[in-house]
């Protein structure tokens, strides 16, 4: 397996994981870059750039992107808090004050910190939606308005695996004048740092062809060694994705079926809880800029200051997770280090994608990391190939005495 790229002095253990991924856990196609301090020490890619070129006869190149899932919900997350800290959006204040339609079943004691931290009791929808109304930017916000709360909003949380999308855009939309979150991110965050990235991929990148195409993956065949990849998830969590009517299967089933993930109609339209579109560099560098200044455009660039970092990472939903159904941890938007997504500290915070990828900054040691992949798995939060990476960067840093 040819691995493509370059990296620091001392992280030789990234490449070796990265490599070991495609030999030993199956990996088709996949790319991870680190900073650390807002340098790039990591920027590395393999395989193919299509999950079924099975031949390579389409190999990933520099800038290849790709759909990453869930993942795109700690990039989308960004935006409701650098409109708190201009002071446009009060994240104590109920949504209904900026969205009056959504106060209708009980939902006007649901705040904006609700919808970040996944306590707004509206993880599902009595009536899926299909997939053209779900790329409707209209159908999705009118649904989850029109839908009554699955428990008390505030009291306890679950993973809004889609409705977050919806609940976050429309937010957005009122408070910015009609731009919603996709439109936002592009020219507030990506322009200015100029990142490989999109929630509502462009026609003129569709048409350059910078995504690759994404697709399903088998779990690799257990090595016998003892220590392959532990993939076997609880009772528990497999009896929820697979009973229907369980608020697990019906929270991942908001959109009925699931669009094709590679259909262009799909990856144009702006969903911010799934079809984000990234290179792992812009997945790293948006993290990167979260925590420190990073090279921009025009100029050196930081997203966020201390105190907005630190809203983003305090914990503000712990324990069993009435989604995922195992112990979660969320700060506002984004997942925190903990046993069902574990990132690379105490202080770590970021978001996984269904199925591999991955985006996190860790403030205490300066690292932003991101790694996406055109292979997906049945994991949800803690795909190995990503956790592996997680642990040769560790191991990079414990090497260094700086």
């Amino acid at each position: 397996m040819n691995v493509h790229g370059t990296v620091a002095e001392g992280f030789g253990p990234v490449r070796d994981a990265f490599a070991r991924n495609f030999t030993s856990l199956g990996e088709r196609g996949a790319a991870v870059a680190v900073y650390r301090d807002g340098r790039k020490v990591v920027d590395l890619w393999g395989g193919s750039r299509d999950v079924d070129d099975a031949s390579g006869t389409e190999p990933w190149r520099r800038g290849t992107a790709q759909v990453v899932r869930s993942a795109t919900k700690g990039v989308a997350a960004a935006v409701p808090l650098l409109l708190h800290r201009r002071g446009e959006l009060d994240l104590d204040a109920p949504v209904g004050e900026y969205w009056p339609e959504f106060k209708a079943h009980g939902k006007e004691r649901v705040l904006v910190r609700h919808v970040l931290n996944h306590r707004a009791g509206l993880p599902v929808l009595d009536r899926p939606l299909t997939p053209e109304e779900a790329l409707d930017p209209r159908r999705g916000p009118a649904a989850v308005a029109a839908q009554a709360p699955v428990w008390e909003p505030g009291t306890d949380h679950g993973y809004h695996a889609l409705t977050y999308g919806w609940l976050l855009d429309e937010l957005v939309r009122r408070v910015s004048g009609g731009r919603g979150a996709g439109q936002w991110i592009a020219d507030e965050i990506a322009g200015p740092l100029g990142l490989d990235l999109w929630v509502g991929l462009p026609a003129a990148e569709e048409a350059a062809g910078r995504a690759g195409r994404v697709g399903r993956l088998d779990d690799p065949e257990p090595s016998g060694s003892g220590n392959g990849p532990r993939l076997r998830p609880k009772r528990a969590v497999t009896e929820a994705y697979e009973n229907p009517g369980s608020l697990t299967r019906r929270a991942f089933a908001a959109i009925t079926p699931f669009p094709d993930q590679n259909d262009p109609e799909y990856r144009a339209a702006a969903l911010p809880a799934a079809n984000g579109i990234a290179t792992a560099d812009g997945l790293a560098r948006f993290y990167a800029a979260l925590i420190g200044e990073v090279d921009g455009v025009t100029r050196d660039v930081r997203l966020f200051d201390r105190a907005t970092m630190e809203l983003a990472r305090a914990e503000e939903s712990a324990g069993p997770d009435r989604i995922l159904v195992v112990g979660t941890r969320f700060g506002l938007g984004y997942m925190l280090h903990g046993s069902a997504s574990p990132f690379l500290g105490p202080g770590s915070f970021g978001h996984p994608g269904r199925g591999g990828s991955l985006g996190f900054a860790d403030p205490e040691t300066g690292i932003a990391l991101g790694y996406v992949t055109n292979g997906f798995r049945k994991t949800v939060t803690a795909d190995p190939r990503a956790q592996a990476l997680v642990r040769a960067v560790r191991a990079s840093l414990d090497r260094d005495p700086s």
